[in-house]
């Protein structure tokens, strides 16, 4: 890292359309002196740009505040937006996206949600006066070449019958040694559930790399305003043999192959809605186990014995395959699995 403007925070005043471009260009020298990406430097403007939008059109000024953050191993960049206006009257509305107060396309304060990995908000409403924003973003640990991956991933989903619009979605993103896989069931069917749906997926892609619970805390900052979802996340990491999952709502999760039935704890709610927060476990993870995780879209009264074909077939097949034997016809249906890479050299030699 060079220079003093990583090692030094800066504050911003906000007062006229000049100073967004002000703060976004130093927003991105902060993010390029810490070493972020081009991708991550730009977000980081996106999110600073909005913010500062953001004091104008509600606050008429305030003030922006850059802080360089390192945690051991961890950089990242601090963003704080004070300003002393009439406040936020319902600020889960206001993270929604697709909101505006004030005629605009209303995608502020929901973008920088999405691209900052934390993000907190307090408003006039809530107590105080003028609303305070603080955002923080971390830039991704190094994506090292390590240990081969030993798993193999697949999904297949589709829409209702009835519906061109796909309430489901379904998440498989790897980086270094590390992979999570999701599947997201937006409430009810057709666009509404869809742009639930797609909401929560946009979150957890722009944040693959942060915990469990914070993911979840996300998606329900990004979900307001819809119809809400229920989700499953499970996160492999194969230099430990280790799986994390969590789950809120009805997404089965079922753990195939294991010395002993996995203690998979499922909370209820929905989220964005009244979801409470998950609880994240940990498993061993051992070379022929076997991860299905599907929506209610496909029955639940089958057990992996049930296929034995599907023993040594690539993960992609079994879940096509899953959702041909056991999708409702009244329902979206999504499923996700991921197997050992050996267990599916068969599979993928014959495919």
């Amino acid at each position: 890292m060079s220079g003093d403007i990583a090692s030094n925070h800066q504050a911003i005043p906000v007062s006229a359309d000049v100073d967004i471009t002000l703060a976004r260009q130093a927003a991105k020298a902060m993010a390029e002196a810490l070493g972020f990406d081009a991708t991550g430097k730009e977000e980081v403007a996106i999110a600073v740009s909005e913010l500062a939008s953001n004091l104008l059109k509600h606050a008429g000024q305030g003030r922006l505040i850059l802080v360089p953050l390192r945690c051991g191993e961890r950089v990242g960049i601090e963003i704080e937006s004070v300003d002393n206006g009439p406040g936020i009257e319902n600020v889960n509305r206001a993270i929604s996206d697709g909101y505006s107060s004030v005629g605009s396309l209303g995608y502020g304060l929901g973008a920088v949600n999405r691209l900052m990995d934390e993000f907190e908000i307090r408003s006039s409403q809530q107590g105080g006066r003028g609303t305070h924003i603080v955002c923080k973003r971390w830039r991704p640990a190094e994506n090292r070449p390590g240990v081969a991956c030993p798993l193999d991933f697949g999904a297949a989903t589709r829409p209702h019958p009835a519906n061109e619009r796909n309430g489901d979605a379904f998440v498989l993103e790897r980086w270094g040694e590390i992979a999570l896989v999701g599947v997201i069931d937006g409430v009810g069917h057709g666009e509404f559930a869809f742009q639930a749906a797609q909401a929560a997926r946009l979150y957890v892609e722009n944040h693959v790399d942060r915990p469990l619970n914070a993911i979840f805390y996300g998606v329900g900052r990004a979900c307001h305003g819809t119809q809400g979802v229920v989700m499953a996340l499970a996160r492999f990491d194969w230099t430990t043999e280790k799986m994390s999952i969590a789950s809120v709502g009805n997404i089965e999760a079922r753990l195939f192959g294991g010395p002993q039935k996995a203690n998979i704890i499922v909370r209820r709610g929905v989220i964005g809605l009244n979801a409470p927060n998950p609880v994240v476990t940990e498993h061993c993870w051992l070379p022929n186990q076997v991860l299905v995780l599907h929506s209610d879209g496909l029955v639940s009264h089958w057990q992996w014995e049930d296929f034995p074909d599907l023993e040594n077939a690539s993960a992609t097949s079994a879940a096509q395959e899953l959702l041909h034997r056991l999708a409702r016809e009244e329902d979206d249906a999504t499923v996700v699995v991921v197997k050992g890479a050996r267990r599916a050299e068969t599979g993928r030699k014959v495919g």
